[in-house]
């Protein structure tokens, strides 16, 4: 099991996901990520004057915002993945001495 989380792995399931998005208000942005196992992670960008919106800019702020997310999903699914191995681990170790 490698422990660590790895912004390739992130990037992928991101670049990998259905999306919808939609603008409101001519100045924010929000993109759905739906992933492959059907979570859905939604990244939000907003400038103030909506004179000043760029739906690219926008587009890769919400990207961005998601991917933050994620990282501190996998990094909570990795941490519990260690505990449960720790847990078996000292679980059997436990047994061999009964």
């Amino acid at each position: 099991m490698n422990n660590k989380v790895c912004i390739g792995d992130i990037v992928s399931m991101i670049d990998s996901a259905e999306t919808q998005e939609h603008t409101f208000w001519g100045k924010e942005h929000i993109i759905s990520y739906r992933l492959k196992n059907g979570f859905t992670v939604t990244g939000r960008s907003a400038c103030v004057d909506p004179a000043n919106f760029d739906i690219d800019i926008g587009r890769d702020l919400c990207r961005k915002d998601a991917i933050s997310q994620m990282w501190l999903l996998e990094g909570y699914l990795l941490q519990c993945k260690i505990a449960e191995i720790k847990d078996i681990k000292k679980e059997l170790h436990t047994d061999e001495r009964v």
